[in-house]
């Protein structure tokens, strides 16, 4: 894996800039079409074939929401390593940046009682090393499908003391044909606020890139931490198939 896209990738093109300022402004960013339909349908048929996978969560028998999901297991799919290597080195400077803002004394970032990266390399195959270092040696990108009347409730992805600020969902299911409602959710909760939501259409191929725990909001005393959660409000009609990127591994 290379910490840099090639030419022919859509993630080469991405505005970093732009995507950076939407990430400090709202805690997320939308990113155009990274898979083309035939990838899109391609990654979500590999749902029914088993042997791609390390696990399976029926999600209503953890009371996680009404769906399910799989993790990939080791080697990851081609396109989906390419696009989680290629991401990661757009996305480990915005990571870095918010680790200073946040704990610009000591360079690392809180997740609860977990301890994030103290500085995140260029590259993901060096942040994995020392995720396997620490024992967080399972990979954590997976596909989700909803039928109707699926969802998921809010939550966070950390799977062990080491979390990857970012992380990103694609769109592998065309919305208002394959299916209709499950509107991705982030909802982030201020200290001595209220708590404020946001709910996204994705449209197919395209991305969200979103904060996996906490992001620094900038206040009149300095930064400060915003908590935020994600889910996906319930699915009126079809079925909706999502890639999800997470970047850390998991114990």
């Amino acid at each position: 894996m290379t910490s840099a896209s090639p030419a022919s990738s859509p993630v080469a093109s991405l505005d970093w800039a732009g995507v950076a300022a939407s990430l400090d402004a709202d805690g997320f960013a939308r990113l155009p079409r990274l898979l083309d339909p035939d990838e899109c349908r391609a990654h979500a048929a590999m749902f029914d074939d088993g042997r791609l996978f390390r696990s399976r969560i029926d999600m209503a028998r953890f009371r996680f929401g009404v769906g399910e999901y799989q993790y990939f297991a080791a080697p990851l799919p081609p396109r989906v390593q390419a696009l989680r290597g290629e991401l990661y080195a757009g996305l480990a400077p915005i990571a870095n940046r918010w680790v200073a803002r946040l704990q610009p004394s000591r360079g690392a970032l809180r997740h609860g009682t977990r301890q994030a990266a103290s500085a995140y390399p260029a590259t993901l195959d060096a942040f994995l090393k020392t995720c396997h270092a620490a024992g967080q040696t399972r990979p954590t990108p997976l596909v989700l499908k909803y039928a109707a009347g699926g969802y998921n409730c809010l939550h966070q992805d950390l799977y062990g003391d080491l979390a990857f600020p970012l992380q990103v969902v694609v769109a592998l299911s065309r919305r208002d044909v394959d299916y209709t409602g499950g509107e991705f959710l982030l909802v982030e909760q201020r200290p001595r606020a209220q708590s404020r939501g946001h709910a996204l259409t994705i449209d197919q191929g395209a991305a969200i890139v979103f904060a996996t725990s906490q992001r620094p909001v900038a206040g009149g005393r300095g930064d400060y931490r915003v908590a935020m959660r994600h889910g996906v409000s319930t699915v009126t009609s079809g079925t909706r198939m999502t890639l999800g990127i997470i970047f850390h591994d998991a114990r």
